[in-house]
């Protein structure tokens, strides 16, 4: 697998994870998002000057989308590194099958590899540890079960996040209880840094600060209403159109350019 500071270009795959929701984007620009790709490409453009970058990732794609629409145009810019994490958007709607993910899922890491690309793959978080996130843990953790044996066989890198206790932290999230805040993506950043041996100066796994105190039940279940009018009614309403939050967005950077 190519080194560091072998690298030239580096293209990230997959959905609004990948995207970077909810880290708004340094200039300003509207519904556009900086996240932990953009800046692990950053942290890998300083070990590596002239890095070209590539973001084909688009929220609310599905495994089989990323492997019919991302995976080609990615082969095509010829990358020495990719980060591939999709399927979380299969595991959360009813009646998901992590097998039939799985499928689809080996077959896009076989087609990146086969261009000699080092392959970076990402495990769920244990969305048990989450609020909201008890119903889809056993199909996560088969889903993750999936995809090692993938790593395994592919010889793929991979972020474990199952294990990954600083992510535990509510700050970590951002309020639709789905995305990292921006501390989260920064901090998943530098774990994606220290998998793939990117230097850096700061750890994912630094100390959070003293948290206020915990709200008491009211406050949370007024929390759940909130969460649900504002977050979870509008991800009903799109399934129940078939619709998807990514339909008719391009990628933030389907390019590969220097940073």
């Amino acid at each position: 697998m190519n080194e560091p500071e072998q690298t030239t270009t580096y293209v990230a795959l997959g959905d609004s994870f990948t995207e970077g929701l909810n880290d708004p984007d340094p200039g300003g620009a509207p519904d556009v998002y900086r996240g932990w790709a953009d800046r692990f490409a950053e942290h890998l453009a300083a070990a590596r000057p002239g890095l070209c970058y590539a973001n084909l990732a688009v929220r609310g794609k599905l495994i089989r989308q990323v492997a019919a629409e991302q995976v080609p145009l990615a082969v095509e810019l010829k990358p020495d590194l990719v980060t591939f994490c999709a399927g979380g958007n299969d595991m959360i709607r009813p009646g998901a099958d992590p097998d039939r993910c799985a499928v689809v899922y080996d077959e896009a890491i076989r087609a990146l590899r086969a261009t000699g690309a080092r392959v970076v793959l990402f495990t769920s978080f244990d969305v048990g540890r989450l609020r909201s996130g008890h119903r889809i843990r056993g199909r996560a953790a088969t889903f993750n079960m999936h995809l090692r044996a993938i790593a395994d066989r592919r010889d793929c890198a991979v972020v474990d996040l199952w294990s990954s206790s600083a992510f535990n932290d509510p700050r970590a999230w951002s309020d639709d209880r789905l995305h990292l805040s921006p501390e989260g993506h920064r901090r998943m950043a530098l774990k994606v840094a220290e998998v793939v041996g990117v230097p850096v100066t700061d750890s994912w796994r630094a100390p959070w600060p003293p948290a206020e105190a915990v709200p008491d039940w009211l406050t949370l279940r007024r929390e759940d209403v909130h969460w649900a009018r504002t977050y979870l009614l509008p991800w009903v309403g799109r399934r129940v159109r078939g619709r998807s939050s990514g339909d008719g967005r391009e990628a933030k950077r389907p390019t590969a350019l220097p940073l």
